[in-house]
């Protein structure tokens, strides 16, 4: 209880010796007056009197103790954030519509079957900051970045095939995402585009604008191509990796895409700077009452004894 205890004001204690002397050296004169039989009434006074001494100095003491201010520092600090700041960018074009993509449920759509894995990183990365972009004929930011697990869990469950049209903008879709972390602090920017299709022939929106849009603003892409290897452009995706010094991978069913989300798992984090906090916890009240209570005794105990 008592370690990192200290004193705020240590030099008040030198208030004490000045009593001490005072007590000595300035006793208090009183007229002197014959009684008979003294020796016998001191002998009954003397116990009142050493209970009346000590009240009159604990009560003194406290009071000085209460000045000088003890004080406890108690540390605290922050655990650091040891965090990406990703953005999911997620293919909900009409394509997503074909079944047999979990080995388990094969009932599932790949689009259902993604979300249900991306669910489950995003519960499993507590300390990222994290947003969610959609596309389909167009892009558009689902969900902002944010810490809150729960609530990027729920987005992602809100999400259907074509809300973003039927076609597959994946150039667009990643410049959408580099705009998603563009403002972001954390020293490492993580992009996982996930597709199962071909850029739109007549997307007017170039690649190289896109690459060079991560590269200003220090964003790795790392690509997955879901389901057969001739259905969506792996040249295109391993490219878009070496460009922006991610890796792509590839996943035919969903346990091998849950697998590519662990491998992810494993990528260097950046350290964000922990902060520590000093809270002061002040005990002067404890010997302030106990002073008050002391010289509450001395009082009563002495207009008792008149």
């Amino acid at each position: 209880m008592f370690d990192g205890l200290y004193f705020q004001h240590p030099y008040v204690a030198l208030v004490l010796i000045l009593f001490i002397l005072c007590a000595i050296i300035c006793k208090m004169k009183i007229p002197s007056f014959y009684f008979p039989h003294i020796a016998k009434f001191m002998k009954l006074s003397s116990g009142g009197s050493k209970l009346l001494l000590f009240l009159k100095w604990l009560s003194l003491v406290m009071l000085i103790i209460s000045l000088m201010s003890p004080v406890k520092d108690e540390p605290y600090e922050l655990e650091p954030k040891k965090g990406y700041e990703i953005a999911l960018i997620l293919d909900a074009s009409d394509s997503m519509k074909e079944k047999g993509f979990d080995e388990n449920n094969r009932n599932l759509t790949r689009f259902d079957a993604v979300k249900e894995i991306v669910s489950d990183f995003i519960i499993s990365r507590k300390n990222d900051n994290m947003g969610v972009v959609v596309f389909g004929t167009y892009s558009f930011i689902a969900s902002p970045l944010t810490y809150d697990a729960k609530i990027l869990k729920d987005v992602v469950s809100n999400l259907y095939i074509g809300m973003a049209g039927p076609f597959t903008a994946l150039f667009e879709s990643l410049a959408q995402g580099v705009n998603l972390l563009k403002s972001a602090k954390s020293t490492t920017k993580i992009a996982i585009l996930l597709t199962d299709g071909y850029n739109t022939p007549d997307s007017e929106f170039p690649i190289d604008i896109a690459i060079d849009f991560a590269k200003k603003y220090g964003v790795k892409v790392y690509p997955i191509g879901i389901g057969r290897p001739h259905e969506y452009n792996q040249k295109m995706l391993s490219y878009i990796a070496k460009q922006t010094g991610g890796v792509s991978f590839g996943a035919v069913n969903a346990s091998e895409l849950s697998t590519i989300y662990e491998k992810i798992n494993e990528l260097e984090k950046s350290e964000i700077d922990n902060e520590t906090f000093s809270f002061l916890r002040y005990f002067y009240i404890i010997p302030l009452l106990i002073s008050f209570l002391s010289l509450l005794l001395y009082m009563f105990f002495r207009n008792k004894r008149g």
